[in-house]
């Protein structure tokens, strides 16, 4: 008897592995989640990209954009489809867009290399050398890209490389969106 139920741990899980096996299967990866949209963009104090030095000023995530909509591009120097969607951000300038850009766990001397070499897209580049401001954001990894409106919210977010027309004009659609009217107080 005792045999047996030396036996039962092992068959749990087993069963368990089987379960864990079959929700993977039916579970697509293309499909991320929409953290933050409809949400305020977290206010996460970050120093700014002065040459290849971080600070010494500093900047929130909220009021990087200076009351007008933006979006936040998360990247990295070490990110190859960071590099493949930096045409696509350079094009964004041409238009007028404004990008903040949140360099990602990267070495300041690094990341200034990058903007260097390709281009720099940004109104902005903070640094997030401990990946605080990923974890703030939510991120899964480099890049991602969200749409903030005028007032500090997330209206739209994109996972992995811009590269796709249609889906950079989402995102500026987005935040060109009128912002909805501000309540007013009825007359009795």
């Amino acid at each position: 008897m005792s045999r047996w139920l030396s036996i039962v741990p092992l068959v749990v899980l087993a069963a368990l592995a089987a379960l864990f096996v079959g929700w993977s299967l039916k579970r697509d990866p293309a499909v991320k989640p929409e953290a933050l949209v409809g949400q305020s963009i977290p206010e996460t104090v970050l120093p700014i990209l002065n040459g290849a030095q971080p600070g010494p000023g500093h900047v929130d995530l909220k009021t990087a954009g200076v009351g007008k909509p933006m979006l936040v591009n998360v990247f990295a120097s070490w990110c190859l489809p960071c590099r493949v969607e930096h045409p696509k951000l350079m094009a964004l300038k041409q238009r007028g867009v404004a990008v903040v850009g949140v360099a990602w766990k990267d070495d300041p001397v690094k990341t200034r290399a990058f903007l260097d070499e390709l281009g720099d897209p940004y109104s902005m580049v903070l640094v997030d050398r401990e990946g605080r401001a990923g974890l703030d954001l939510g991120i899964t990894g480099a890049p991602e890209t969200f749409a903030v409106d005028a007032m500090g919210r997330v209206v739209a977010k994109f996972s992995g490389p811009l590269v796709d027309d249609a889906e950079v004009d989402r995102l500026v659609e987005a935040i060109q969106a009128p912002p909805r009217p501000l309540p007013t107080a009825t007359a009795r």
